[in-house]
């Protein structure tokens, strides 16, 4: 069976929410592809930072450079056992991409594992796969999922949630209880 992951990115993707998730699968033992559209291996995406500073809303700061590793077009959705959406301001970009569409649809429609934090609720939206499901976001994006027919789901920003095969979460401060919750939908253990 394929230990392979595809993350979806796009400039601006938010920083942690890329770059941890990233890390923390492929020190897993993942094969993690990060692919955007018009984009190749060896090309860049940058991030940025979201920060929680006391205001309405988030702070963005220009975050890291990240290294795209694989092809857009060479994607095959059978090749790979999840998918990872990380937030920030590519989800606005990606949910334009008619592919995109199509490679979350295709991983809903096999039920293969979904993990989404934070804007990544805005790909899932408009990929029309959030019908009945319980889904956690960013707070601003409560209204696109309850617009695409979900529940969303209002927990703390540390807390994930899982409703079958889709695994979601507030913001970054949620990684732990996220990647718990997505490494054991894909069915991995870890022991001590």
């Amino acid at each position: 069976m394929s230990k392979q992951i595809l993350m979806l990115v796009g400039d601006y993707a938010e920083d942690y929410e890329t770059m941890v998730p990233f890390q923390f699968l492929t020190a897993f033992g993942y094969t993690v592809h990060a692919v955007c559209p018009d984009k190749k291996a060896g090309d860049s995406i940058a991030t940025a930072i979201h920060d929680f500073e006391g205001e309405q809303t988030y702070s963005e700061k220009r975050g890291h450079n990240f290294a795209i590793n694989y092809d857009f077009n060479a994607v095959h959705t059978q090749d790979y056992v999840g998918l990872v959406i990380p937030g920030g301001r590519s989800p606005e970009y990606l949910r334009m991409n008619n592919r995109i569409i199509a490679i979350v649809r295709e991983f809903n429609a096999e039920k293969k594992p979904i993990a989404s934090v934070c804007h990544g609720a805005q790909l899932l939206a408009a990929a029309d796969v959030l019908q009945g499901r319980l889904c956690s976001a960013y707070p601003a994006c409560a209204a696109e999922v309850k617009l695409a027919g979900g529940q969303y789901a209002d927990i703390a920003v540390t807390e994930a949630i899982t409703d079958g095969h889709l695994i979601t979460a507030p913001a970054w401060p949620a990684h732990p209880a996220w990647l718990a919750q997505f490494v054991k939908a894909l069915g991995a253990t870890i022991t001590l």
